[in-house]
């Protein structure tokens, strides 16, 4: 997870500013998720990329497959 803020505004403005400022992020990798609180919990904003595992890293082939 990268960013987390229950605060809408703040939450467009570091997005924006992520997007401007850091070139090393691939956005095809990020998942963006809003959680809904209704009336019992703010909603959560939350900013996260994905790790690949090692198998897919090395074009998804095993140690053993050489």
């Amino acid at each position: 997870m990268l960013y987390r803020t229950q605060d809408e505004a703040e939450w467009q403005a570091y997005v924006q500013h992520l997007r401007a400022t850091d070139k090393s992020i691939d956005w095809t990798m990020v998942r963006v998720d809003t959680f809904c609180g209704r009336l019992v919990q703010p909603t959560t904003y939350r900013l996260s990329v994905f790790v690949p595992s090692p198998e897919q890293t090395d074009g998804g082939l095993a140690a053993s497959d050489d």
